[in-house]
Protein backbone atom coordinates (compact mmCIF):
# COMPACT_ATOMS: atom_id res chain seq x y z
CA UNK A 1 0.00 0.00 0.00
CA UNK A 2 1.68 2.98 -0.77
CA UNK A 3 2.14 6.32 1.55
CA UNK A 4 -0.85 8.44 -0.10
CA UNK A 5 -2.97 5.25 0.93
CA UNK A 6 -2.50 4.48 4.04
CA UNK A 7 -5.89 4.81 5.71
CA UNK A 8 -6.49 5.53 9.33
CA UNK A 9 -9.71 3.32 9.97
CA UNK A 10 -9.88 2.76 13.47
CA UNK A 11 -13.05 3.87 15.94
CA UNK A 12 -12.62 6.28 17.90
CA UNK A 13 -13.54 4.99 21.21
CA UNK A 14 -13.01 5.37 24.96
CA UNK A 15 -8.99 4.69 25.74
CA UNK A 16 -7.25 6.45 28.67
CA UNK A 17 -3.36 4.83 27.41
CA UNK A 18 -3.27 1.86 30.04
CA UNK A 19 -4.09 4.20 33.17
CA UNK A 20 -6.53 3.62 35.67
CA UNK A 21 -7.89 7.77 35.52
CA UNK A 22 -7.51 10.42 33.01
CA UNK A 23 -6.48 13.96 34.56
CA UNK A 24 -9.03 16.08 35.55
CA UNK A 25 -9.44 19.63 34.30
CA UNK A 26 -7.89 20.75 37.97
CA UNK A 27 -5.17 18.35 37.71
CA UNK A 28 -4.34 19.61 33.80
CA UNK A 29 -4.85 23.40 34.83
CA UNK A 30 -2.33 23.18 37.38
CA UNK A 31 0.40 21.41 35.46
CA UNK A 32 0.08 23.84 32.66
CA UNK A 33 0.05 26.94 35.63
CA UNK A 34 3.35 25.41 37.44
CA UNK A 35 4.37 24.64 33.03
CA UNK A 36 3.86 28.77 32.61
CA UNK A 37 5.61 29.75 35.77
CA UNK A 38 8.63 27.55 34.93
CA UNK A 39 8.84 29.20 31.51
CA UNK A 40 8.50 32.78 32.61
CA UNK A 41 11.61 32.47 34.99
CA UNK A 42 14.00 30.82 32.28
CA UNK A 43 12.46 33.83 30.01
CA UNK A 44 13.80 36.53 32.15
CA UNK A 45 17.89 35.44 30.86
CA UNK A 46 16.91 34.43 27.55
CA UNK A 47 15.07 36.80 25.55
CA UNK A 48 12.74 36.51 23.05
CA UNK A 49 12.80 32.86 22.61
CA UNK A 50 9.49 32.01 24.04
CA UNK A 51 8.70 29.18 21.96
CA UNK A 52 12.47 27.75 22.24
CA UNK A 53 11.62 27.73 25.82
CA UNK A 54 8.62 25.97 26.06
CA UNK A 55 9.48 23.22 23.63
CA UNK A 56 12.77 22.89 25.43
CA UNK A 57 10.28 21.90 28.37
CA UNK A 58 8.26 19.54 27.00
CA UNK A 59 11.27 17.63 26.42
CA UNK A 60 11.74 18.05 29.98
CA UNK A 61 8.10 16.81 30.92
CA UNK A 62 7.89 14.06 28.30
CA UNK A 63 10.89 12.76 30.52
CA UNK A 64 13.01 12.80 27.62
CA UNK A 65 16.96 14.18 26.26
CA UNK A 66 17.71 17.23 24.26
CA UNK A 67 20.12 18.10 21.93
CA UNK A 68 20.41 21.68 21.24
CA UNK A 69 21.91 22.38 18.04
CA UNK A 70 22.92 25.78 16.90
CA UNK A 71 26.09 27.75 16.08
CA UNK A 72 27.97 29.62 18.78
CA UNK A 73 26.64 32.19 20.78
CA UNK A 74 22.91 32.10 20.42
CA UNK A 75 22.51 30.78 24.28
CA UNK A 76 22.31 26.89 23.95
CA UNK A 77 24.06 26.90 27.58
CA UNK A 78 22.40 30.09 28.87
CA UNK A 79 18.88 27.95 28.33
CA UNK A 80 20.62 24.71 29.93
CA UNK A 81 21.69 26.26 33.15
CA UNK A 82 18.82 28.24 32.90
CA UNK A 83 16.42 24.88 33.16
CA UNK A 84 18.61 23.57 35.90
CA UNK A 85 18.77 26.46 38.05
CA UNK A 86 14.77 26.61 37.78
CA UNK A 87 14.16 23.50 39.20
CA UNK A 88 15.33 22.18 42.55
CA UNK A 89 17.39 19.78 42.06
CA UNK A 90 20.43 18.94 41.70
CA UNK A 91 22.21 18.88 38.38
CA UNK A 92 26.04 18.67 36.80
CA UNK A 93 27.62 20.26 34.06
CA UNK A 94 30.41 17.97 31.86
CA UNK A 95 32.37 19.76 29.31
CA UNK A 96 33.11 17.55 27.01
CA UNK A 97 36.89 17.66 25.68
CA UNK A 98 39.18 15.48 23.52
CA UNK A 99 40.60 13.88 26.82
CA UNK A 100 37.40 13.46 28.93
CA UNK A 101 37.45 9.71 30.01
CA UNK A 102 34.18 7.52 30.18
CA UNK A 103 34.90 7.32 33.52
CA UNK A 104 34.72 11.31 34.00
CA UNK A 105 30.92 10.61 33.04
CA UNK A 106 30.18 7.44 34.73
CA UNK A 107 32.04 7.43 37.89
CA UNK A 108 35.15 4.74 38.73
CA UNK A 109 35.55 2.44 41.71
CA UNK A 110 37.92 3.52 43.98
CA UNK A 111 40.07 1.16 46.17
CA UNK A 112 39.84 2.93 50.05
CA UNK A 113 42.39 1.14 52.25
CA UNK A 114 40.53 2.43 55.31
CA UNK A 115 37.34 0.48 54.46
CA UNK A 116 39.74 -2.13 52.63
CA UNK A 117 37.47 -2.37 49.89
CA UNK A 118 36.00 -0.62 46.40
CA UNK A 119 33.66 2.53 46.81
CA UNK A 120 32.10 3.80 44.10
CA UNK A 121 32.58 7.88 42.90
CA UNK A 122 29.87 8.78 40.84
CA UNK A 123 30.55 10.62 37.48
CA UNK A 124 28.91 13.75 36.16
CA UNK A 125 25.34 12.14 35.17
CA UNK A 126 24.48 11.78 38.74
CA UNK A 127 22.40 14.60 38.71
CA UNK A 128 18.34 15.30 38.25
CA UNK A 129 19.85 17.73 35.15
CA UNK A 130 23.13 17.05 33.16
CA UNK A 131 24.48 19.90 30.91
CA UNK A 132 26.53 18.02 28.71
CA UNK A 133 28.32 21.10 26.87
CA UNK A 134 29.92 20.79 23.16
CA UNK A 135 28.92 17.30 23.09
CA UNK A 136 30.58 15.78 20.00
CA UNK A 137 34.08 17.04 21.25
CA UNK A 138 34.48 13.98 22.91
CA UNK A 139 35.78 10.92 21.77
CA UNK A 140 33.70 8.07 20.25
CA UNK A 141 34.27 6.24 23.30
CA UNK A 142 33.37 9.07 26.05
CA UNK A 143 30.05 9.67 23.76
CA UNK A 144 29.35 5.70 24.44
CA UNK A 145 29.18 6.65 28.24
CA UNK A 146 26.06 8.27 27.81
CA UNK A 147 24.09 5.34 26.02
CA UNK A 148 23.18 3.39 28.62
CA UNK A 149 22.08 6.10 30.90
CA UNK A 150 20.11 7.68 28.32
CA UNK A 151 18.12 4.65 27.72
CA UNK A 152 17.95 2.82 31.64
CA UNK A 153 18.59 5.71 33.76
CA UNK A 154 21.50 3.41 35.32
CA UNK A 155 25.48 3.23 35.21
CA UNK A 156 27.22 0.01 35.07
CA UNK A 157 30.26 -0.23 36.28
CA UNK A 158 32.09 -3.51 37.16
CA UNK A 159 29.46 -5.22 36.36
CA UNK A 160 27.40 -3.12 39.51
CA UNK A 161 24.18 -1.22 38.07
CA UNK A 162 23.96 2.36 39.65
CA UNK A 163 20.72 4.08 39.16
CA UNK A 164 20.61 8.21 38.68
CA UNK A 165 18.05 10.56 40.27
CA UNK A 166 14.43 10.67 38.89
CA UNK A 167 14.01 12.92 37.42
CA UNK A 168 16.42 12.75 34.76
CA UNK A 169 17.36 14.87 31.63
CA UNK A 170 20.41 15.37 29.50
CA UNK A 171 20.89 18.54 28.25
CA UNK A 172 22.98 18.66 25.20
CA UNK A 173 24.93 21.49 23.30
CA UNK A 174 26.65 20.85 19.72
CA UNK A 175 27.86 23.45 17.11
CA UNK A 176 26.80 21.94 13.40
CA UNK A 177 29.21 24.06 11.51
CA UNK A 178 32.30 23.19 13.45
CA UNK A 179 34.19 20.03 12.11
CA UNK A 180 38.11 20.87 13.64
CA UNK A 181 38.40 18.55 16.82
CA UNK A 182 34.63 17.40 16.71
CA UNK A 183 33.61 13.76 16.25
CA UNK A 184 30.12 13.04 15.02
CA UNK A 185 27.66 11.78 17.53
CA UNK A 186 27.03 7.94 16.02
CA UNK A 187 23.21 6.91 15.53
CA UNK A 188 22.69 5.17 18.33
CA UNK A 189 23.14 8.30 20.49
CA UNK A 190 21.60 10.24 18.57
CA UNK A 191 18.58 8.37 18.60
CA UNK A 192 18.40 8.49 22.39
CA UNK A 193 17.76 12.40 22.17
CA UNK A 194 13.63 13.05 22.11
CA UNK A 195 14.38 16.31 20.17
CA UNK A 196 16.37 18.23 18.61
CA UNK A 197 16.42 21.96 18.99
CA UNK A 198 17.70 25.43 17.21
CA UNK A 199 17.31 27.97 19.39
CA UNK A 200 18.21 30.45 16.29
CA UNK A 201 19.33 34.36 16.74
CA UNK A 202 16.91 37.10 18.47
CA UNK A 203 14.79 39.66 17.18
CA UNK A 204 17.19 42.95 16.58
CA UNK A 205 14.80 44.40 19.24
CA UNK A 206 15.67 41.30 21.86
CA UNK A 207 19.08 41.81 21.17
CA UNK A 208 18.86 45.85 21.64
CA UNK A 209 17.62 44.70 24.67
CA UNK A 210 20.18 42.32 25.58
CA UNK A 211 22.91 45.13 24.60
CA UNK A 212 21.42 47.69 27.29
CA UNK A 213 20.72 45.01 29.87
CA UNK A 214 22.52 46.06 33.36
CA UNK A 215 23.15 42.44 33.70
CA UNK A 216 24.94 39.73 31.09
CA UNK A 217 22.79 36.77 30.66
CA UNK A 218 25.41 34.65 32.17
CA UNK A 219 25.41 36.61 35.60
CA UNK A 220 21.39 36.49 35.02
CA UNK A 221 21.22 32.60 35.30
CA UNK A 222 23.17 32.32 38.41
CA UNK A 223 21.14 34.67 40.08
CA UNK A 224 17.74 32.64 39.18
CA UNK A 225 15.98 30.90 41.69
CA UNK A 226 14.07 27.78 41.70
CA UNK A 227 10.36 27.58 40.88
CA UNK A 228 9.85 23.69 40.84
CA UNK A 229 11.14 21.56 43.14
CA UNK A 230 12.08 18.02 42.19
CA UNK A 231 9.03 16.13 43.52
CA UNK A 232 6.83 18.49 41.34
CA UNK A 233 8.72 17.76 38.24
CA UNK A 234 8.54 14.08 39.21
CA UNK A 235 4.48 14.39 39.97
CA UNK A 236 4.10 16.37 36.26
CA UNK A 237 5.58 13.51 34.43
CA UNK A 238 3.36 11.16 35.84
CA UNK A 239 0.79 13.42 35.02
CA UNK A 240 1.10 13.48 31.40
CA UNK A 241 1.25 10.02 31.00
CA UNK A 242 -1.79 9.82 31.92
CA UNK A 243 -3.01 12.51 28.70
CA UNK A 244 -5.48 11.09 26.08
CA UNK A 245 -4.07 10.17 22.91
CA UNK A 246 -7.41 8.96 20.89
CA UNK A 247 -6.92 5.47 19.08
CA UNK A 248 -6.71 7.06 15.06
CA UNK A 249 -4.23 9.81 16.46
CA UNK A 250 -2.06 6.59 18.00
CA UNK A 251 -1.93 5.29 14.13
CA UNK A 252 -1.64 8.29 12.80
CA UNK A 253 2.13 8.26 14.49
CA UNK A 254 2.56 4.39 13.75
CA UNK A 255 1.78 5.35 10.33
CA UNK A 256 4.14 8.77 9.85
CA UNK A 257 6.79 7.08 11.55
CA UNK A 258 6.34 3.84 9.42
CA UNK A 259 6.26 5.87 6.25
CA UNK A 260 9.82 7.02 6.84
CA UNK A 261 10.94 3.56 6.85
CA UNK A 262 9.99 3.38 3.34
CA UNK A 263 11.58 6.34 1.82
CA UNK A 264 14.47 5.35 -0.78
CA UNK A 265 16.20 8.87 0.18
CA UNK A 266 16.49 6.96 3.82
CA UNK A 267 19.24 4.41 4.82
CA UNK A 268 17.67 4.33 8.35
CA UNK A 269 13.98 5.59 8.93
CA UNK A 270 12.64 6.50 12.77
CA UNK A 271 12.90 3.84 15.34
CA UNK A 272 9.96 2.64 17.40
CA UNK A 273 11.69 4.26 20.05
CA UNK A 274 10.84 7.68 18.38
CA UNK A 275 7.42 6.45 17.86
CA UNK A 276 7.04 6.68 21.44
CA UNK A 277 8.95 9.40 22.02
CA UNK A 278 6.59 11.32 19.21
CA UNK A 279 3.26 10.47 21.47
CA UNK A 280 5.35 11.56 25.35
CA UNK A 281 5.90 14.68 23.61
CA UNK A 282 2.92 15.47 22.24
CA UNK A 283 0.94 14.28 25.53
CA UNK A 284 3.35 16.95 27.39
CA UNK A 285 2.53 19.76 24.86
CA UNK A 286 -1.29 19.12 25.16
CA UNK A 287 -0.57 19.37 29.37
CA UNK A 288 1.39 22.44 28.96
CA UNK A 289 -2.11 23.93 26.38
CA UNK A 290 -4.45 23.19 29.40
CA UNK A 291 -5.54 20.10 27.57
CA UNK A 292 -6.73 16.37 28.82
CA UNK A 293 -6.29 15.13 25.54
CA UNK A 294 -3.82 15.01 22.43
CA UNK A 295 -4.64 16.91 19.01
CA UNK A 296 -3.30 16.01 15.25
CA UNK A 297 -1.52 19.63 15.42
CA UNK A 298 0.50 18.62 18.15
CA UNK A 299 1.45 16.06 16.53
CA UNK A 300 2.24 17.47 13.44
CA UNK A 301 3.77 20.35 15.32
CA UNK A 302 6.49 18.62 17.58
CA UNK A 303 6.62 15.64 14.37
CA UNK A 304 10.10 17.48 12.92
CA UNK A 305 11.75 17.99 16.64
CA UNK A 306 11.36 14.50 17.37
CA UNK A 307 11.73 12.42 14.00
CA UNK A 308 13.87 14.80 11.91
CA UNK A 309 17.01 13.98 13.25
CA UNK A 310 16.11 10.31 13.32
CA UNK A 311 15.99 9.94 9.81
CA UNK A 312 19.17 9.41 8.28
CA UNK A 313 19.87 10.35 4.32
CA UNK A 314 21.90 8.09 1.93
CA UNK A 315 24.98 9.38 0.49
CA UNK A 316 22.95 9.47 -2.96
CA UNK A 317 19.74 11.63 -1.73
CA UNK A 318 22.47 13.71 0.00
CA UNK A 319 24.48 14.09 -3.35
CA UNK A 320 21.36 15.70 -4.83
CA UNK A 321 20.78 17.80 -1.77
CA UNK A 322 17.48 16.11 -0.27
CA UNK A 323 17.31 16.87 3.37
CA UNK A 324 15.54 15.19 6.21
CA UNK A 325 13.06 17.88 7.09
CA UNK A 326 12.15 18.43 3.15
CA UNK A 327 11.18 14.47 3.01
CA UNK A 328 8.96 14.86 6.50
CA UNK A 329 7.36 17.98 5.66
CA UNK A 330 6.26 15.61 2.21
CA UNK A 331 5.11 13.07 4.14
CA UNK A 332 2.98 15.05 6.90
CA UNK A 333 0.83 16.46 3.41
CA UNK A 334 0.48 12.87 2.15
CA UNK A 335 -0.21 10.58 5.40
CA UNK A 336 -3.93 10.93 6.19
CA UNK A 337 -4.52 12.89 9.55
CA UNK A 338 -7.44 11.82 11.16
CA UNK A 339 -10.57 14.23 10.26
CA UNK A 340 -13.06 13.09 13.49
CA UNK A 341 -13.13 15.54 16.41
CA UNK A 342 -12.44 13.64 19.76
CA UNK A 343 -11.54 15.45 23.12
CA UNK A 344 -10.87 13.36 25.58
CA UNK A 345 -12.52 10.00 26.81
CA UNK A 346 -16.20 9.85 26.75
CA UNK A 347 -17.28 8.13 30.65
CA UNK A 348 -20.80 6.75 31.38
Amino acid sequence: MGIGQQGVDVVLGDTNNGHSTAPTEQEVLRFATSFDRLAANIAKVLKGKQDAIRLALTCLFAEGHLLLEDVPGVGKTTMAKAIANSIDGSWQRIQFTPDLLPSDVTGVQIFNRARNEFVFHPGGVFANIVIGDEINRASPKTQSALLEVMEERQVTVDSTPYLVPRPFMVLATQNPVEHEGTYNLPEAQIDRFLMRLSIGYPSMQDELAIIYGNVSPAEQVCHLTPVLSAGEVRRMIALTERIYIAPALAQYIVHLTSATRCLPELRLGVSPRGTIGLARAARAYAAAANRPFVTADDIKELAPLVLVHRMILTPEAELRGRNSLELLLNLLQVVPVPQARFEGPRHG
